[in-house]
């Protein structure tokens, strides 16, 4: 899960070029210092979330800190909707003063550009990285009461029923709709994909009897799990996670495969890169304060060791290829 193997290796890539021209084609300079006394006033971060979601929650406890460090308020903006479409659209268009940020998921920076033909924001082009903050794996789950008591026999059990096995998921254009799809195709289990419109439904389906499995958020599910309501059979993470470690991992089954959430913190093209750099550091100074990464793995995410500006480009950059590969290996077509 944590892949430090991989994280240790970064410090040598190079940096991305400079992400500084906006969508419309409109050149934006980057500004080769920060203003003085930075920050002027309030700092705002927008998210795609609403309140209380699993990103928010992380966001406000980094916001409160840095709020304190800087000296000015930094204001969580949640704009949720259209699939992070409407939050990070907002977010392009912020002046790229050192004022305003985004904090993005895996979906708004890199898998969106796979799903939709056209986005009002060019995940690449409009942000500037700033900081990797951490890592949110999946889950193929089935309820607690379940016979089913590994992803082996959940597979078995799946080919016996020749595809009448249901296995719900957040719909085709999601990340769990991704993973379930990627899980028929490498073992052949061709379940039938049932989607639901949140993780909240399906889990009462799942735990109702209505659906015989599940691909869900584990930061989302973990609760019931822990309650014995539902049944972690595997993660999708590259490793076996933090508190989760008698819990197998589709990389044992299928090794280099990994598919997890995470959240980065980007900002608009042409941002002062003092700031960026300022951010990146106070950032990486509070990932490396255990209390308040015990807080965000009660949350469910797991934070990273800080990386910097280089290799926080190298990672996603990385993760779009990843996820570029699979896409292509299960199909998915923007549309």
């Amino acid at each position: 899960m944590r892949r430090r193997h991989l994280l240790q290796a970064l410090p040598g890539c190079a940096l991305l070029p400079a992400l500084s021209t906006l969508s419309n084609g409109s050149a934006r300079a980057a500004t080769a210092s920060a203003p003085a006394g930075w920050p002027q006033r309030p700092v705002t971060w927008i998210l795609s979330q609403p309140p209380g979601s699993g990103p928010d929650n992380v966001a406000r406890l980094l916001t409160e800190r840095l709020a304190r460090h800087w000296g000015q308020a930094v204001v969580v903006d949640n704009k949720p909707g259209g699939q992070n479409t409407i939050g990070a659209q907002a977010a392009a268009r912020l002046a790229p003063d050192g004022h305003g940020f985004y904090f993005a998921t895996t979906a708004a920076l890199v898998t969106n550009p796979l799903l939709f033909k056209s986005l009002p924001y060019d995940p690449q082009r409009d942000f500037t990285p700033v900081a990797f903050v951490a890592r949110s794996p999946f889950a193929v789950l089935v309820a607690g009461d379940s016979p089913v008591r590994t992803l082996d026999e959940l597979i078995a059990r799946a080919k016996a029923r020749g595809g009448a096995l249901a296995l719900g998921n957040e719909g085709p254009r999601t990340f769990s709709g991704m993973i379930a799809r990627l899980l028929n195709a490498r073992s052949g289990m061709n379940a039938n994909l049932v989607p639901y419109a949140s993780v909240g439904v399906g889990t009462q389906d799942l735990m109702g009897g209505h659906v015989d499995a599940m691909v869900a958020d584990l930061a989302a599910t973990a609760a019931l799990a822990r309650q014995g309501r539902l049944r972690v059979l595997a993660t999708t993470a590259g490793r076996r996670v933090a508190g989760w470690e008698s819990v197998s991992t589709l990389a044992e089954r299928w090794p280099g495969l990994e598919m997890v959430g995470w959240f980065a913190l980007v900002a608009p093209a042409g941002s002062p890169t003092a700031v960026i750099e300022r951010v990146n550091r106070d950032v990486q100074a509070l990932q490396g304060d255990a209390e308040l990464a015990t807080r965000i793995a009660a949350i469910g995410p797991l934070v990273e060791p800080g990386l910097d500006l280089a290799q926080t480009a190298a990672v996603l950059q990385t993760e779009r290829q990843r996820w570029t590969a699979l896409a292509r290996e299960i199909g998915v077509l923007p549309e």
